[in-house]
């Protein structure tokens, strides 16, 4: 009996995905945890409006979602300050990472990223036939000058940065970031993932700028909104950008639970400001007990901490697994340098006194 006849494409792709969910762990471990602070989803959760709009929309679950999210792409149109054809709303960051790359690239086509940057990025450049150009990292922040003139040397088509940056924390001020677009190649698309834009200082967010048009700029329900579940992200681009997305994206991808969700979590910016609050909170409190261990927390513009554990990678991985067979889930960056450190997300403090806890049994063990 024949096969089906994959593409050479696929044929050349390994069957993984950037990251091992905790789910997966725990069934390895035959175990929960009892901590979950790598995925840097909000563990404080989502607004209790959010909840109520999510129990009210479920009933008619059996409908599917308006393909054009009309209520909430008009809301975060007005909540921005732009045109309602400004935005486009899909299945989280991920998911429009996806289209963008779908749009842009075809075979051979040159992006340019960061060695160890978001690796579902890398993912969907692969999955298109794209060629990866990465620069390193310099001083645990992402080099946008590395990454502009990388790009004129490779004739890149797209470039992916983030500000503030996963996996480090690290952020850029608005002045290096305009620079930056500025000094774009021509026919260069920048790809500005600002997911962590809520826990960000004000100098690291640049004003709406919907005239450029070749910069895209990536929200999301996931982080502070505490909405990771629902998978609810948007972009924000000159109209004609955002358009060209119709063309390919998937217009049932959107649930009608999910839209009544992120709605109400939009309009719910009280509950949003104390979660914030809450995040800078627990991120002291994160610098406090890699402190108190002998460990250096990195200065951090998002809802997680990186914490340098003094080592190289295979001392910071051993970290790692001591917590793990604690039952504290977290992460940490996958490429050296910065694998010298881990990823601890912002939680209550009955969950990071378990971090606190598990933290030093783990130093001693490895050490």
């Amino acid at each position: 009996m024949t096969k089906p006849r994959y593409t050479p494409l696929v044929q050349s792709l390994p069957s993984t995905v950037p990251f091992v969910g905790p789910e997966t762990q725990e069934r390895a471990r035959g175990a929960s945890f009892s901590a979950r602070l790598g995925a840097n989803e909000s563990v404080f959760g989502p607004s209790p409006r959010a909840l109520a709009a999510m129990a009210d929309a479920a009933s008619g679950a059996w409908m599917y979602g308006d393909p054009e999210v009309h209520d909430l792409r008009h809301a975060l149109a007005v909540h921005h300050g732009v045109s309602p054809g400004n935005v486009l709303v899909g299945e989280g960051i991920d998911g429009l990472l996806g289209y963008l790359v779908r749009l842009l690239i075809g075979q051979g086509d040159a992006v340019v990223t960061s060695d160890g940057a978001y690796p579902t990025f890398n993912y969907h450049v692969a999955g298109f036939g794209g060629t990866l150009h990465k620069v390193p990292y310099a001083d645990d922040q992402e080099d946008p000058e590395a990454l502009i003139a990388k790009a004129h040397e490779v004739g890149a088509k797209l470039i992916y940065f983030a500000n503030p940056d996963n996996p480090m924390g690290s952020w850029h001020d608005t002045g290096t970031v305009q620079r930056m677009i500025d000094a774009l190649p021509e026919g260069c698309v920048l790809a500005l993932d600002e997911a962590y834009a809520d826990t960000a200082p004000a100098d690291a967010i640049l004003p709406l700028d919907m005239t450029h048009p070749r910069v895209i700029r990536f929200r999301t329900f996931s982080k502070a909104y505490g909405l990771a579940g629902m998978r609810v992200g948007y972009a924000l681009g000159e109209e004609a950008f955002i358009t060209a997305f119709g063309k390919i994206r998937n217009h049932f991808g959107m649930g009608r639970v999910a839209q009544a969700a992120a709605l109400a979590a939009l309009e719910d910016q009280t509950y949003l400001g104390e979660t914030v609050t809450r995040i800078a909170t627990a991120r002291d409190r994160i610098a406090s007990i890699a402190r108190e261990n002998g460990l250096t927390p990195l200065p951090s513009a998002t809802n997680f901490v990186t914490i340098d554990c003094g080592g190289d990678g295979d001392f910071a991985r051993a970290v790692l697994a001591a917590l793990v067979e604690q039952g504290i889930f977290v992460r940490m960056p996958f490429t050296a340098p910065q694998d010298r450190c881990i990823r601890v997300s912002c939680a209550p403090d009955d969950t990071l006194d378990a971090f606190a806890k598990a933290l030093p049994i783990a130093l001693d063990r490895v050490r």
